[in-house]
């Protein structure tokens, strides 16, 4: 018999790889430019092939119809009104995610902040249901708070995908470090998949795609890219190139040139 969680990560990839696109950032930062109308954005990155989309239930709920990509339910939130920037809550639950028909589940979780512990026992408790009812847990594990001088550190980095990992996370989302080098021993001292983290918006189609090959080079299960996607002025277009990059694992250029043809 597959294993129910083998069941729920072959919907949320291809081929074994997460093209992901995060949809959560407006319990944040409001209605933001891209996601004013959520269920267009999902049909528009479900077009370009992206493999999966992460929400919170509250948009999961306004869908007018069933999604044709993997739904990830996000449990974590904040907002900018919040007296604590790094804390995050959790405003749902693994049960619920069942109930809207969600392919995996996903809490953020930042450290280096004095809400870490807080953070950390959600995280283990998230995992130990997750596990209970096999559907895979995906932790954003991000370096953040006054006891961190160097975000972007390769061992700092490494040490807080590998705090996800061991708290029992399926597959850890973090940061960038730079380098494909240096990426990659984030990768190889992980010992669940990576899949990288979007950041801030980039300066052109063509940074976004060699980060998003960098970050396969170094044996990252995939991305997640949220701005960088639903605020670019063809969302459909640019994932059709992270498609071919990510997934396909063609090069860079062969992603400007699915671009290029899709935007023509």
């Amino acid at each position: 018999m597959v294993p129910g969680k083998s069941v729920r990560l072959s919907r949320i990839t291809l081929r074994g790889r997460m093209l992901c696109i995060p949809m959560d950032h407006s319990i944040t930062d409001g209605p933001i430019k891209g996601l004013e109308e959520p269920e267009a954005m999902v049909k528009a990155v479900a077009r370009g092939g992206a493999t999966a989309f992460l929400a919170q239930k509250g948009v999961l709920r306004s869908l007018t119809n069933p999604p044709r990509i993997g739904i990830i339910l996000h449990l974590s939130a904040n907002t900018s009104f919040g007296p604590s920037p790094n804390r995050k809550v959790l405003i749902s639950s693994v049960e619920e995610g069942l109930r809207l028909g969600a392919d995996a589940i996903s809490v953020h979780i930042n450290i280096g902040n004095s809400d870490e512990p807080e953070m950390l026992v959600q995280l283990g408790r998230v995992a130990d249901e997750c596990d209970a009812l096999q559907i895979p847990l995906i932790a954003m594990m991000y370096p953040r708070g006054e006891a961190i001088k160097d975000p972007s550190d390769p061992d700092v980095v490494a040490h807080v995908a590998r705090i996800g990992a061991e708290a029992g996370a399926d597959i850890v989302k973090t940061i960038y470090t730079g380098s494909t080098d240096s990426f990659r021993e984030v990768v190889r001292k992980c010992p669940v998949p990576v899949v990288l983290a979007g950041g801030s918006k980039v300066d052109s189609d063509l940074s976004l795609l060699e980060l998003a090959d960098s970050a396969m080079n170094a044996g990252a299960m995939g991305v997640t890219f949220g701005r960088n996607v639903f605020q670019h002025q063809n969302p459909t277009a640019i994932v059709r190139a992270l498609r071919k990059v990510v997934v396909e694992r063609g090069s860079v250029t062969e992603g400007l040139e699915v671009l290029r043809i899709a935007t023509s």
